[in-house]
């Protein structure tokens, strides 16, 4: 009897997912017996400390003499060991959550995070969202602990919003947000266009954070016969909603507050299911006056957050001089959202 081809991809398909899972699998593992030895031979080395660094430069040349095959020996790596089992006091914590992520990620955390509960903060971060490494380096540069785990947000999501949800949303909340896009001066076909815009919406994303589906920009609503545009429009996979982003390029000002709650109704009646929660709004602006944007959140009946969002700040000195200009990337964002007013 011939095979249905449509039952073989299937179950091609599941033959290839079980082989994905169990390498996926099979490569954590092999990490965290590495993380282990490395914390185990940290120990060792911790023990003798005062035999002093000529002791690991020995140690170092013995290791690659005896094991020629094998990688991660050398001098420095041996000292990140030291410092990682120095750091590190509860072996327990290293098993159970250190060892989920690599050991490049360590050594960055190490280097850039001295302070032992922002970087556990770090690490449960990078796991839950499946941080690479250079994605790790830039959320440290940008300070995002600061900016999400103990910035004062300002919503009104507690008032409007269940418990749960209120405390999610808030979690997700940041001020200020960093976006860094790079202007494209030269002329550029259509398709290259369409490409870059991809990447700036990517890198949107990657600042916003984990569980944001974008659905579009410029997102056409027709009320009354009039057209409406929302800047940006989202779908939060955890929080099981919309999510309506206003990107201003200047000063909040209060009638940012009334139109977005003038959004979100329409998005709620015209777009939400009866499975969704409700909608949240967002309003990114270059500067906020607290007091103002406070106001302007009292007496709204939808849940919405204020923050304001930085350019260059956090952007490495040596790399200054090659970007844009503040007034470049500016227009960069106002590119993107091609505002409606």
């Amino acid at each position: 009897m011939e095979y249905n081809i449509a039952e073989y991809k299937n179950l091609l398909n599941e033959i290839k997912t079980q082989i994905s899972v169990s390498k996926y699998n099979a490569l954590k593992s092999v990490n965290r017996e590495m993380i282990i030895l490395y914390y185990n031979i940290g120990k060792m080395i911790l023990s003798n400390i005062e035999w002093g660094n000529k002791f690991i430069d020995k140690l170092a040349k013995d290791l690659k003499s005896d094991f020629p095959g094998v990688k991660g020996f050398s001098v420095r790596n041996l000292k990140y060991m030291r410092k990682f089992a120095e750091e590190y006091t509860d072996f327990e914590f290293v098993q159970q959550v250190v060892a989920q992520i690599p050991w490049g990620h360590n050594i960055i955390l190490m280097d850039k995070v001295e302070n032992i509960e922002y970087r556990k903060w770090y690490i449960h971060k990078a796991i839950e969202n499946g941080w690479s490494r250079n994605i790790l380096a830039h959320q440290i540069e940008t300070n995002l602990y600061s900016r999400q785990a103990v910035s004062e947000k300002l919503n009104n999501f507690s008032e409007l919003l269940p418990s749960i949800q209120s405390d999610l949303a808030n979690e997700t909340m940041k001020d200020p947000y960093v976006f860094d896009f790079i202007s494209i001066k030269e002329e550029i076909k259509e398709a290259e266009l369409e490409k870059q815009l991809i990447n700036k919406i990517t890198k949107f994303l990657l600042e916003l954070g984990s569980g944001f589906a974008f659905i579009g920009n410029q997102y056409h609503l027709e009320v009354g016969d009039e057209d409406f545009y929302i800047d940006l429009l989202f779908y939060h996979t955890k929080l099981k909603c919309y999510v309506v982003i206003e990107l201003k390029t200047g000063k909040f000002k209060p009638e940012y507050a009334g139109k977005l709650n003038f959004y979100l109704s329409v998005v709620d009646d015209k777009l939400k299911s009866k499975e969704d929660s409700p909608s949240i709004g967002m309003i990114l602006c270059r500067e906020k006056n607290r007091f103002i944007a406070e106001y302007s959140l009292k007496d709204m009946t939808k849940p919405i957050g204020i923050s304001e969002y930085k350019l260059s700040k956090y952007i490495p000195k040596e790399y200054k001089d090659k970007l844009p200009k503040i007034e470049e990337l500016e227009k960069e964002i106002a590119d993107i959202i091609e505002e409606a007013e």
